[in-house]
């Protein structure tokens, strides 16, 4: 009669098992088509911010030290980049920008550059492609980081080898608004 119960329990622990290491996988690929689908819109800002820099070389001569906080950041090659290695990237990437806005406003001639309104137009609305692709990302983080932190969970996602993900966030300091000395 024990053999029974002991096996039963067996039975419903490999069972369990098995629907949480399904439901590990679904949720890990959610996050995965979460970042690529961010990515996608990570590059294209990967990729604006140096047309944005040269263009506002022109202009800002003496402010080297912001833009070239901004060109060293894109040292890097991009796709070779791991997913948290692209987050907190771009997240630098992002304080850089907003310093090259600023920039931008202590620079008339600059604002009413053609190229400049275009660059600016294209990259805001990048930003904000960025900004709703980082909720879905950070929602299906969210939910990933529940399952694989919460009792029993956790147990088995050690087994399994699954592990927390890093959401895309702001700093603190880079909440606070920018301030450009000229």
């Amino acid at each position: 009669m024990w053999i029974y119960v002991v096996i039963a329990v067996i039975v419903i622990i490999v069972v369990y098992a098995l629907f949480l290491f399904n439901s590990f996988v679904k949720l890990n690929n959610k996050v995965k088509e979460a970042f690529s689908t961010m990515d996608v819109y990570l590059k294209k800002r990967w990729d604006l911010v140096p047309n944005l820099v040269e263009l506002v070389k022109g202009y800002a001569k003496h402010e080297k030290e912001t833009l070239k906080e901004v060109v060293s950041l894109r040292g890097n090659v991009y796709d070779d980049m791991s997913n948290d290695e692209k987050i907190n990237a771009n997240i630098k990437l992002s304080r850089g920008i907003s310093k090259i806005m600023a920039l931008a406003e202590a620079y008339p001639e600059l604002k009413a550059s053609e190229n400049f309104k275009d660059l600016s137009d294209k990259l805001v609305k990048i930003e904000d492609d960025i900004a709703n692709s980082r909720k879905y990302y950070n929602g299906t983080v969210r939910i990933f980081n529940n399952k694989v932190e919460m009792f029993p969970n956790n147990i088995f996602a050690r087994i399994f080898g699954f592990k927390s993900k890093l959401m895309f966030e702001a700093k603190k300091s880079e909440r606070e608004n920018v301030k450009v000395e000229l």
